[in-house]
Order: C-alpha cells, then structure tokens, then sequence
C-alpha cells in the first residue's frame, strides 16, 4: 500500500522559483534529514516529488531512510517554450508541443530507469484543469464544455504514447497519468489503454463517494490518489482548524484502505499521497507577500462543511500542510511542527491492508481507536513551540538607566522654596538638580534578511520637564 506525501522544500519567503537541488549537497542532505525522518515516523513510504531532482537524491532517501520516490513530470501543465517563446496554457493539438513532451519523458526513463529508489512515474498535475485555466493557482472545479472536450482528446492520447514510449525504454516501473477528479473519465478509458495507473486529484470531503466504483466500472485500472485532503483554515472564523484538518484526512485514508484489493469493496485503490507535508506559504498571488501566511480562500467547495457558506470561498491554498512551518533561519533552513494531522495519520498508516486477518471489520475498529483529541493535545505541544519560535523574532536588547545630580547652584549648597525673584532663565531655581536617562533596545528579526535594533532613550529633567526629549536609533544592517 502506497502511504504516499506530497513533498516540496520551500523556505518562508521563497517560490516556486527556489529549487532544493540547487543548493549545495550539505545543505541538501540536512533537509532531507530532517523531513525525512518525520515522514519515516508517520508511517510514509512514498514522496511525490517534480522533476529536478537528482537521481542521486532518490537513492539517498530511499538508501538512508527507506522511503520510495515518485517521479512527477508536469507534460506541459504549466505552459512551455516553443521556438524560444513561452506558451502559458500547453496546446496538445501542436505537433511541436507532442515532439516537446515526447522528447522529454524518453530522456526522463533513460536517465532514472536504474535509479534506487524510484518507485514509478506520474504525469501531469490534473492536466485537464489546464484546458480551463491559464495560470498555476487553483480555482473552481470546471465543468466540461465542447471546445474543452476536443482539447482533452489530445492530451489523453498523448498521455497514451508517452506512457507506451517511457515503458519501451525502462521496462521496470510503472507510468501513471495525474488527472483532476473524474473529469473526461470516457476519453481516458478510450485513449488511455496502455496507461499503468489512474492517478487522480479529487477534493470530495471526508469522502471520496463513487470514485473507486467509478473508476473500476469505466476505466479498470488501479487507483492511486495522487493528491486529497483538507486546509487547515477555518475561512468563516478566521482561525487554524487543526482538528477538523485531521477528521477529513483520516476519513479518506480509510476509504482508500477500504478499497485495497481482496477486502470485498472496489478492490483498485493502491494508495494515495496526502496533500501536504507542510503549508506553501507563496500559493495565493504566487510571487507577492511571500513572507506573509496569507488567509485568502481563493476557491469554494462544499464537500467541507466546517467552514463552508454559499457562495463564499472557503479553500485556503497556504494552509494544507500536515505540519506547520516555522522562521527561515540565517542559513535557509526552517523547522517543522506537525498539526493534529500529522499524529492521526501516524495512527492510521499503522494498519496494512493487505495483512492476514485484515477485514473492512478490523480497518473499522482500527479507525475507530484514532482519537483525534489525543492528537489534538500532542500537537498544541508542537505549536506552542511554533509560536515560541515566531517570539523570538522581538526581543529586549538592552535596558538601562543613567541617572546623575549636578550643581547648578554656585555657592547654595542647597534648592530654596521659592525661585530667585526676576530669574527668567533656566533652571529658574538654585541649588543641586537632577536628570534621569532610561535607555530601552528592542531588537527585531521579522525575517532572516532583516536585522533592526531600535534603542530609545528618554531624558527626563524632574526639576524642569517630564520629558525632554525621544531619540529613537534604528540599526539595520542587511535590510532587504
């Protein structure tokens, strides 16, 4: 059973423009170290994971912490370059676009056929959506019209022959097509014939309905939930919804484990892969306020009642990490501190369907001894230290005092009870005086590329003014 995780490496402040393989091996082999063994404790053995990784990499995950890669090539859902220009939305009529992808994913089965580690291909990202939508950020769910469908045709046989090409080249892993829910489901079981795997997106609620019926009906091929699950924002009380994230994504690992072979239901489902390991705080505006976890519900679905109002968006595109993430430090690296999610599904993924003795009974009784309470409270633990984390962006830097007495008086030892008649000038009386300096740092560091110290000093005179004057300092080194 594929306990699968959709994982990306993004540091708060960065987008889709930062790339984990770019950066030096030290550096690489920490994050994955770190994420890694997270993932390994939760029960995952599988990552979904973009091309652009090394082949060395997979085999490091797999060698050092047991966990399978699948491959994802995108097959021009994001757009592509044709003749040097860029072409946002992918025309899969364009017989350069089908030389393009084709030339591509044979590169791709050459170069990681052998690799350790790679447990199979996917292609796309619900790619039919892409008929729809210009841009990368998601919306609502379209509905298939004329011009769309004849669109689709070409990209599901295209699908077809990549599929065909990849398995000529490397004959030992599989090749799966992503695609968005159930949309042109009849054009896939036409064209899609050599296709191993039906990987699919679906966004239904706590459950996945006639999905698995479906797709044993009219397409008979194993299933395999390449993304699903719930945000972790209420969008009506503007607050974090860890527990009603954890509900949602427990029901659907049951479904799927409902659904695996032999167990007297759909029998096609292989797996899934949560959607996702932590927040991806660049989703809303993609390139704008990337240091800012951004509460936009940028679409609508009511399959999730805890937060749903017709006619209203409720689907927070930065908060679907089972774990939540914390500061960038100075070298790039942030920690991760899991939600409710992270420890019901920990719970969930001990039971293997395919076990001796495992019945649609005992995953019942399994799942019914998931307390999402307890989950609840071993997670406020980690968020505690979340928001421990975040107070330590403001601190005191400095408090002092400077207090000193001076003769003003000349020859008077002492400060009479009356002024000196006529004396219009100040200090207006005679005798010893007093001045108070407080000194008061306040250090801030909102970012990793932000340092500022800001000290304040007030003067106080008690014999003449409250408060002379403020003198504010502000030290920032390495703004950006």
């Amino acid at each position: 059973m594929v306990n699968g995780m959709n994982w990306d490496y993004f540091p708060i402040g960065s987008n889709y423009s930062y790339s984990l393989w770019n950066q030096p091996d030290a550096f690489i082999e920490k994050a994955l170290d770190d994420e890694m063994a997270l993932l390994k404790n939760m029960g995952v053995n599988t990552i979904r994971v973009y091309t652009g990784i090394q082949k060395k990499w997979i085999q490091y995950i797999y060698e050092k912490h047991g966990i399978y890669t699948m491959l994802n090539h995108s097959f021009g859902r994001y757009g592509l370059t044709l003749d040097g220009a860029w072409a946002p939305n992918t025309e899969y009529s364009d017989p350069r676009v089908a030389e393009l992808l084709m030339k591509e994913v044979k590169e791709l089965a050459a170069e990681y056929k052998d690799t350790p580690g790679l447990l199979l291909y996917l292609l796309g990202n619900e790619n039919n959506y892409g008929l729809f939508w210009d841009g990368a950020e998601t919306e609502d769910i379209p509905l298939e019209d004329r011009k769309s469908t004849e669109r689709a045709k070409y990209l599901y046989k295209l699908f077809n022959e990549a599929s065909l090409a990849m398995k000529a080249i490397d004959k030992s892993h599989p090749v799966a097509l992503c695609n968005g829910d159930l949309l042109f489901l009849d054009i896939i079981a036409r064209e899609c014939k050599d296709v191993d795997i039906f990987g699919v997106n679906v966004y239904r609620g706590a459950s996945f309905t006639d999905l698995f019926d479906r797709a044993k009906k009219e397409y008979g091929k194993p299933v395999l939930l390449t993304e699903f699950g719930s945000d972790a924002f209420n969008a009506v009380t503007l607050e974090e919804a860890q527990q009603e994230q954890a509900k949602f994504v427990v029901s659907n690992w049951k479904e799927i484990y409902d659904n695996a072979a032999g167990l007297g239901k759909a029998g096609n489902a292989i797996g899934g892969f949560t959607f996702q390991f932590s927040d991806g705080w660049w989703k809303f505006e993609q390139t704008k306020n990337l240091d800012v976890h951004d509460t936009n519900a940028s679409w609508s679905n009511g399959g999730y009642l805890f937060d749903y109002v017709a006619g209203e968006n409720n689907m927070n595109e930065e908060w679907f990490g089972v774990c939540a993430k914390g500061p960038t430090s100075a070298e790039g690296f942030y920690r991760l501190y899991p939600r409710t999610a992270y420890y019901a599904l920990k719970e969930a993924h001990r039971i293997n369907p395919y076990a001796g003795g495992t019945s649609l009974n005992t995953i019942q009784q399994h799942f019914s001894s998931i307390q999402v309470g307890d989950a609840y409270l071993k997670a406020t633990g980690d968020k505690a230290a979340l928001e421990g984390e975040k107070l330590r962006k403001i601190s005191l830097s400095r408090l002092g005092a400077h207090l000193s007495t001076f003769n003003t008086g000349g020859s008077l030892i002492s400060t009479p009870n009356n002024p000196a008649p006529g004396n219009t000038t100040y200090p207006d009386q005679l005798g010893f005086d007093h001045t108070q300096s407080f000194f008061i740092g306040v250090q801030a560091n909102p970012t990793s590329n932000f340092r500022a110290n800001v000290e304040v000093n007030v003067l106080g005179n008690v014999a003449t003014n409250p408060i002379d004057q403020i003198f504010m300092k502000i030290g920032a080194g390495g703004c950006k």
